[in-house]
């Protein structure tokens, strides 16, 4: 299996970001990490052993970014406005720094997101905002309203609410999404969720779902036996729906 590390000092950051590749074409998968996870944690945990023989046989090359949630979302030091301000530079890093790497190193036409937990809502949030670059989003066991609190999980943002905060959250945003080329755009994407029946974020893939069906965007929904939000069910999960 290809193998490939980078660093780079990012200018959207400013700070050094790492990411792995694996693989050496096919469908171009941008992977984004667990809640306040790393780049290499998939391939620690198994995942990226789970795809070997999709990678190998080139349907699909991975490349794992690395997760800024610590200074985003999760830094409580700072308001939470500032919080959301640090998630718009990451989303500028993907695009501007990571999106050209990957056309660099795929000469296919085919980008996808995906992730888990965490990693779920910024790839299904990074593929609703800019439904034209991409053709497909995965999100596994994911939370896709971060000022929501289901069971033990609190609001991200303590309250705070602007206009950058709704614009980031697919369940409030695409509630109100009208006809369009936007939404135009994310008919003609594949979105696919996956979730545990006892996952606390249950409900809110549910909402999603609906909401998505409501708009015309069709995509596809599947329940998993017990939580199902660790590797050990990912590993299982990945595999079906990438």
């Amino acid at each position: 299996m290809n193998r490939e590390y980078h660093k780079w000092f990012s200018t959207s950051l400013q700070r050094d970001m790492e990411l792995l590749v694996f693989g050496h074409s096919g469908r171009a998968v941008l992977f984004f990490p667990t809640r306040m996870a790393r780049f290499f944690d998939y391939e620690i945990w198994g995942i990226i052993e789970a795809l070997k023989s999709r990678i190998d046989n080139g349907e699909l090359q991975l490349f794992c970014v690395d997760s800024i949630d610590r200074e985003s979302f999760y830094n409580e030091d700072v308001f939470p406005s500032v919080r959301m301000d640090r998630h718009l530079q990451y989303e500028q890093y993907l695009i501007g720094e990571v999106l050209p790497l990957i056309r660099q190193k795929n000469d296919g036409d085919f980008i996808e997101t995906a992730g888990c937990s965490m990693g779920a809502y910024h790839a299904i949030n990074l593929a609703l905002k800019y439904p034209w670059l991409f053709k497909k989003s995965v999100g596994i066991s994911g939370r896709y309203d971060l000022t929501d609190n289901p069971g033990d999980f609190k609001d991200l943002l303590n309250g705070f609410h602007d206009e950058q905060v709704y614009l980031n959250m697919p369940i409030q945003y695409l509630a109100n999404l009208s006809e369009g080329n936007l939404l135009d755009a994310v008919r003609q994407m594949t979105i696919i969720l996956a979730v545990g029946e006892t996952d606390p974020f249950l409900s809110g893939n549910q909402h999603l779902t609906r909401l998505m069906w409501e708009k015309g965007v069709a995509n596809e929904f599947h329940i998993w036996e017990s939580n199902a939000h660790r590797p050990y069910f990912w590993k299982k999960m990945l595999p079906l729906y990438l």
